[in-house]
């Protein structure tokens, strides 16, 4: 039976990808302006969702010709590559959007913070594992007044390993201590999904527009458990065949 609700950050309780798409696409055209366009960018991010920092960028300056151009601010950053100008100018974009209160609110992922809430109603225990650094996810949870909603919180300043390794879920499941079939997983993207699985525990996909067709490529959830209806519904469709077990 089903005892904790285990949940993801970004692209899960907050559509922060695509505010990520967003920057993405902002630090390529001030980089270079003719190289592409915002939308060309934010399109491309799609395939590259769920990757680390480094394979997204590196990515989108190879697709968009951008290597000339980043390179000629990598002194003024102090960096050694290319794609880590790049990085440099897309997180100065991306904290400026994310200092707004009212950019978060408006990125609020309103059906999962309802399932989060009846869940705490219903007397199960709550987590949230992010490969997102504590203080953007202390930051985002008090902004949305959730900062207390949670048993149990695992950011990326506590692993080694970020997603698809399932070493959040692994601390999360030792702290909190109940066996991983007696948690569910809210995840949104494929490495999330894939982190989930590997530590055994029960995954609800509820993917986003950016990451809809990578979780369903990959075949690693059964299509009833990846969402294309009220999250509540598949929630409960889930705890009714736990019951059953």
């Amino acid at each position: 039976m089903i005892k904790t609700v285990i949940v993801d950050l970004d692209g899960t309780l907050v559509e922060t990808e695509h505010l990520k798409a967003i920057s993405y696409a902002r630090a390529a055209v001030e980089l270079c302006p003719g190289c592409a366009t915002e939308e060309q960018v934010v399109n491309a991010f799609k395939d590259l969702v769920g990757k680390s920092r480094h394979e997204v960028a590196q990515g989108l300056v190879e697709r968009f010709g951008l290597e000339d151009a980043a390179r000629s601010r990598m002194a003024e950053f102090g960096v050694s590559a290319p794609w880590q100008a790049y990085v440099q100018i897309r997180l100065r974009i991306f904290d400026e959007m994310m200092a707004n209160p009212e950019t978060i609110k408006e990125s609020a992922c309103s059906e999962t913070i309802a399932l989060l809430e009846e869940a705490k109603h219903m007397g199960f225990r709550t987590a949230l594992t992010t490969t997102s650094a504590c203080k953007r996810t202390t930051h985002i949870l008090r902004v949305l007044g959730l900062d207390k909603e949670f048993d149990f919180i695992a950011t990326a300043d506590d692993v080694e390993h970020t997603k698809p390794d399932p070493e959040v879920y692994c601390i999360t499941l030792r702290h909190l201590g109940p066996p991983a079939r007696e948690c569910v997983a809210l995840e949104d993207s494929l490495p999330g999904i894939q982190a989930a699985l590997a530590a055994e525990v029960w995954c609800i996909a509820v993917p986003t527009d950016f990451t809809r067709d990578a979780v369903e490529k990959a075949n690693v959830l059964d299509p009833k458990w990846i969402v294309d209806e009220p999250l509540e519904s598949v929630f409960k469709r889930m705890l009714a065949e736990q019951e059953t077990r």
